[in-house]
């Protein structure tokens, strides 16, 4: 009998939707420039509500929220220099372009408040997670000290995340953001495998199935940093005018490596398929197949229709599910005589 009562594993459940729902959201803030929508954290131009119209933003906001951006990027370097990354940080602090604040469109400052909204949501059910568990649960250490570390790290990463659009997008802040989000993606998914019925079931497979499985999903991690790269590139290739038809020649190495690897993984994939279909028909192997296949359809759109936020959003999407489904799976798959 499973221990865990079925509201707390349900609620489980629904905190990992809110932490799709944060990656997702803040990948619509990415794409249309919205990280500045909202100047100041908590409040939103020092309203818990954001305004609707100019007249509602305070009086000379650009250059009281410039100040206190600066005194973020100061302090942001003074820890990275720590780290020894002293250029970084002083090509950060005499970078003008960080203090210069934007004028007020309601559209990214909306876009802003709904990511901020799903961040509140996710941290606060890891939040409500952890409580749960101190109460009821807490002879389960492992269980404890999993929910803690997840409510330390998504604290961390909503800082990080203020961190990132202070510093002007710099794009190893990105790649590290997106390294915290799939951390706290999969402590997430151990503490439903701790406590779900569901996740406690065993998948068998044959030595080379299972070894497959460890493949890609060391590829789709890989994948995904690349694909950062790879976007950071597109971002700038799109601000300097520069078409699709140049894309290729212009992203370089990562961008190759990226292709590449795709479609070895829909080729290890489609192999995975055929023989689940004929031996195993494990469910979870069908929609590996299937998200992937969908994750393909939108990186090539991205390469041919003028949809460029949008199809960037769904990319990142199903690329984080699919790298979600590969580490439940790598918690349970096991070989035949295991």
């Amino acid at each position: 009998m499973n221990p865990f009562s079925r509201r707390f594993v349900r609620f489980n459940w629904w905190a990992l939707v809110f932490i799709f729902l944060v990656v997702i959201a803040g990948s619509f803030v990415r794409t249309t420039g919205s990280g500045m929508g909202c100047p100041d954290w908590p409040k939103c131009f020092e309203q818990w509500v954001p305004p609707t119209d100019s007249s509602q933003i305070p009086p000379n906001y650009k250059e009281r929220f410039s100040q206190q951006r600066a005194e973020k990027v100061e302090k942001f370097g003074d820890i990275i220099s720590v780290f020894g990354m002293s250029d970084v940080a002083e090509q950060l602090k005499n970078d003008p372009n960080l203090l210069k604040e934007e004028d007020f469109n309601v559209s990214k400052t909306w876009t802003e408040y709904i990511n901020r909204l799903f961040g509140f949501l996710a941290g606060n059910s890891l939040l409500i997670i952890f409580f749960w568990i101190a109460l009821y649960y807490r002879k389960n250490k492992r269980l404890l000290l999993m929910s803690f570390v997840n409510l330390i790290l998504i604290a961390f990463q909503a800082w990080f995340g203020s961190i990132v659009v202070a510093s002007n997008l710099v794009p190893w802040t990105i790649t590290l953001h997106l390294f915290f989000a799939l951390i706290i993606i999969g402590l997430q998914l151990y503490v439903i495998r701790l406590v779900s019925p569901s996740q406690t079931q065993h998948i068998h497979l044959s030595k080379e199935l299972y070894i497959l499985v460890w493949l890609c999903f060391v590829i789709t991690a890989v994948q995904m940093f690349l694909g950062t790269q790879v976007r950071e590139s597109i971002d700038a290739l799109t601000r300097l005018g520069i078409g699709r038809e140049q894309w290729t020649e212009s992203l370089g190495l990562p961008f190759f490596i990226h292709r590449s690897f795709s479609w070895l993984v829909l080729g290890l994939l489609a192999y995975m398929a055929y023989k689940n279909e004929r031996t195993y028909k494990y469910k979870i192997i069908r929609w590996l197949f299937i998200i992937l296949a969908i994750e393909l359809l939108s990186g090539v759109l991205l390469a041919h229709i003028d949809m460029i936020g949008l199809i960037q959003n769904a990319h990142l999407l199903f690329a984080t599910i699919l790298f979600g489904i590969l580490f439940m799976m790598v918690f349970r798959i096991k070989l035949p005589s295991q």
